[in-house]
């Protein structure tokens, strides 16, 4: 979990014997284990109202194949214009080459 190793857990449990106590070292482990659980029950609880929040958000919406056609749908429409379309529409404008605007910068 931590990385922590058997040799690792028998020397901290050597030594929370020898800092506690032989008499107060069971208690302790009995409230840590409470704590534990309780922290875990709590966790799934914020898991578990987390998940119903967003799955009515998450059905909305599209799913990977819809959000692909759509955007092929889309894409293909684009092309059918052409790109001389698009030149064309710039040059009508006055934005293509040419125009006399000129941009000094310093």
């Amino acid at each position: 979990m931590f990385g922590i190793g058997l040799p690792e857990l028998m020397i901290i449990a050597g030594l929370a014997l020898i800092l506690i106590g032989p008499k107060k070292l069971p208690g302790l482990a009995k409230s840590l284990g409470k704590t534990l659980g309780e922290l875990r029950k709590a966790t799934d609880d914020v898991k578990e109202t987390i998940f119903e929040e967003i799955k009515p958000i998450k059905d909305e919406l599209p799913d990977g194949r819809e959000l692909e056609e759509a955007l092929k749908k889309k894409f293909l429409e684009g092309e059918e214009e052409g790109p001389e379309a698009e030149e064309g529409k710039g040059a009508e404008k006055g934005k293509g080459r040419g125009t006399g605007t000129r941009v000094r910068s310093r």
